[in-house]
């Protein structure tokens, strides 16, 4: 997410300009890039000595369509798919998620059953896909693979919903959504920022369960710390950890830091934040690697220059190492497929690549250029 915020004080207001990255004019091709990636963008703000990863594969550059985050599906026939949100054309695009070719495109514009208007986070849960659309204000459930509308839910509760964590439970899913609503607009049409004590209904958790033939969801709580440290002013990117109780939030409001709040599931801020020391741009997507009863976050430093992916223990959230890619830029959402397949027998992670594509990562390639243990697949 990029946020444009009017701070106010004393002597005047700060306003802070996080525009998108430019994007070229012009149609894009409907079948992937070659499979060599192109040249990474000028790196202009970073100097640190990263390992590099080179993408497996990039797809095809749509900058029309303003690509915003991914989620990965397996099918029965063992294909990946890897549906992702196009954010101003109000859609989805669906690619397969072992080439990186383009297959489809589903839905349009408008406020009907499968229909989009900003659809932003989007998560895959068994055979369900969660769609967060912002200026619908509203969450919507498709079945996969036929895109059949499911549910519609939110639209009463939220007012700029961007991301999600489904969290699969014995009744049915938890649906944690984040949502950036502000206090209004300043006289140069910029956001403003709400007081912190406005900030206590940053996330939305809802209960998702099968209801007859279809699903049905209730809002169970709305939260958010009211203290400087534990609260959330700019919010989009959330994921959780069940086994340890854990929710990591992204602060996106680069006036204040570039962290990540650890929270737990039902919401109480810990009095912990992560990557202040080692984030030097935006914090974005955030995903969890399982690895025994171990593992590691993965979580998103959105340089306009390069993308630098950080791991954190998944149990001490100490800091574990940062990888780079060759190519992969100005990422917003990731996604890490777990599941083995005959391209990624490891696993995958995708990432947006500049809002334009996406790039895909074999997990191998990750763990050997941070030396860490094999773990097998989920």
């Amino acid at each position: 997410m990029k946020t444009t915020i009017a701070v106010g004080c004393l002597a005047g207001s700060l306003l802070l300009a996080l525009g998108l990255a430019g994007c070229a004019d012009g149609a894009a091709p409907a079948t992937p890039a070659a499979a060599t990636p192109p040249a990474a963008q000028p790196v202009v703000a970073f100097t640190r000595e990263l390992p590099e990863v080179t993408e497996a594969f990039l797809t095809a550059m749509t900058p029309e369509d303003n690509i915003d985050s991914p989620a990965a599906w397996a099918a029965p026939d063992g294909a990946i798919w890897v549906v992702a949100t196009a954010k101003a054309t109000d859609k989805l695009v669906v690619y397969d998620g072992k080439t990186g070719a383009t297959l489809r495109s589903v839905g349009s514009v408008g406020t009907g059953k499968g229909q989009f208007e900003r659809p932003n986070g989007v998560a895959v849960a068994d055979d369900l896909l969660f769609v967060v659309e912002r200026d619908n204000h509203r969450v919507q459930v498709l079945h996969l693979p036929d895109f059949k509308h499911v549910l519609t839910f939110a639209a009463e509760d939220l007012v700029k919903p961007y991301g999600l964590w489904v969290n699969k439970t014995d009744g049915g899913y938890d649906v944690y959504v984040t949502d950036a609503y502000m206090a209004g607009e300043d006289a140069h049409g910029e956001d403003i920022l709400p007081p912190l004590a406005q900030l206590d209904k940053r996330v939305k958790r809802y209960a998702v369960a099968p209801a007859g033939d279809g699903l049905s969801a209730r809002l169970v709580s709305s939260f958010g710390d009211a203290s400087e440290q534990g609260a959330l002013r700019v919010v989009e990117s959330i994921w959780g950890d069940a086994t340890n109780d854990r929710l990591l939030i992204a602060e996106e409001d680069e006036t204040y830091a570039n962290e990540l709040k650890v929270y737990d599931l039902a919401g109480r801020f810990s009095g912990r934040t992560i990557g202040r020391d080692v984030f030097k741009a935006q914090s974005e997507g955030i995903m969890l690697k399982h690895c025994g009863d171990g593992g590691w976050w993965i979580t998103t430093e959105q340089g306009k220059g390069r993308t630098v992916f950080h791991l954190f223990d998944r149990k001490t959230l100490d800091h574990v190492g940062a990888v780079a890619g060759k190519a992969v830029a100005n990422t917003d959402g990731i996604w890490l497929h777990e599941a083995a397949s005959d391209r990624f027998p490891e696993g995958v992670l995708y990432a947006v690549h500049d809002d334009q594509g996406m790039v895909a990562f074999d997990w191998r390639d990750i763990a050997g250029a941070l030396s860490l243990p094999a773990c097998g697949v989920r």
